[in-house]
C-alpha cells in the first residue's frame, strides 16, 4: 500500500501515554535488525518501558500512526542551539512509505519554533541505506566518531540546517 492510500497520523508523546510497552517493542524490532551489521550494538536493549517514560518527560518525542497502528517514532533532545534526533524507529512493515520522513520534518518544525540551527543525529557507519535516507532527507555528515575499543569509525554525525 503506498503511502498515499495510507491514513497517517503524527501525535506527541507524553509520559502518560498508555502505549510505552508498544512503544519499546517497536523500537528494539527496529533497532535489532541493525545490531545483526552494526558493532558496538545500539541501546535499544538497555531500554524499558519506564526509561522510556522518562524520556518523554524530558525530552520531546512524536509517535506515528498509520492505518491506527504504531508505525514509528522519535525522541529529541533540546541541546540549546539544535536539536538531537535520537531513537528515530520505523516498524518494519511500515519502512519505504516515508515514516522517518514524517518524523524528521516534525523535529525540523519544531527546531524551527524554538529558533534553533539545527538538527544534529548519529548513524552508524554500517547503515549506508540509512546514510542515503538522511542525506536524501538533506542531512550532511559533519563528523566521524570512534567508539573507545575500536580502531574505526563506528558512527557519523550528520546534520540539516534550519536556518
Amino acid at each position: 500500500m503506498s503511502e498515499q492510500n495510507r491514513s497517517c497520523q503524527v501525535f506527541t508523546i507524553t509520559p502518560d501515554y498508555d502505549g510505552f510497552d508498544a512503544l519499546l517493542l517497536l523500537i528494539q524490532d527496529a533497532f535489532a535488525t541493525m545490531d545483526g551489521v552494526i558493532d558496538p550494538p545500539s541501546s535499544a536493549g538497555l531500554l524499558n518501558a519506564a526509561i522510556l517514560r522518562g524520556k518523554a518527560g524530558t525530552e520531546t518525542a512524536y509517535g506515528v500512526l498509520s492505518d491506527g497502528q504504531l508505525a514509528g517514532c522519535v525522541f529529541l533532545a533540546d541541546k540549546g542551539d539544535h536539536l538531537y534526533l535520537g531513537k528515530l524507529a520505523v516498524a518494519a512493515p511500515f519502512r519505504g512509505l516515508g515514516i522517518a520522513r514524517r518524523l524528521v520534518e516534525q523535529a525540523e518544525k519544531l527546531g524551527r519554533e524554538r529558533g534553533m540551527s539545527h538538527v544534529d543525529l548519529q548513524v552508524r557507519v554500517e547503515l549506508t541505506d540509512n546514510q542515503k535516507l538522511f542525506k536524501k532527507l538533506g542531512f550532511a555528515v559533519i563528523a566521524e566518531t570512534m567508539h573507545p575499543g575500536f580502531t574505526r569509525v563506528t558512527s557519523l554525525t550528520m546534520r540539516k540546517g534550519l536556518l
